[in-house]
């Protein structure tokens, strides 16, 4: 007989990304970060575009950030790369290419399979409104990499 709690079930890759768009195109919480498929077309659901609105109160107040994620497929076992599109100075992104540095990103250094693209943007806004970043100088907006 198996035991329930010592085998747990795993959704299926794609069943699991399906959840997951039909959550980001309804918004997440006060509509301020979103995300959806770059290409309607990929079967894989490999590639993925973000949107966060600057937090009120920072230097990103009223900024629109767009991002790209690639889900592989390893993915939800291991995290999407994440890159932003709109130029951005946070410690955790690469100044040159955008990409956001697992190793300096807490979302993605300690990913578990139960983690989201959801939880990536949210951590990310939040990273955007820390008191220790209201002062970081920012690109002129509608600058990319």
């Amino acid at each position: 007989m198996v035991n329930e709690h010592l085998c747990p079930f795993i959704v299926p890759r794609n069943f699991r990304l399906l959840d997951e768009l039909e959550r980001g195109e309804k918004g997440i919480g006060d509509g301020t970060v979103s995300y959806g498929m770059e290409d309607a077309d990929d079967i894989y659901m490999r590639s993925w575009s973000g949107t966060i609105i600057g937090p009120h109160n920072s230097v990103h107040e009223g900024r629109i950030h767009q991002l790209k994620l690639f889900c592989d497929k390893e993915y939800p076992a291991k995290p999407p790369t994440v890159r932003f599109h709109s130029r951005i100075n946070m410690a955790c992104v690469n100044p040159d290419t955008g990409l956001v540095d697992p190793k300096k990103f807490s979302k993605l250094a300690n990913w578990h399979i139960e983690s989201t693209m959801e939880h990536i943007l949210t951590q990310l806004k939040k990273e955007m409104a820390a008191p220790y970043k209201r002062k970081l100088p920012q690109s002129p907006e509608g600058s990319f990499f």
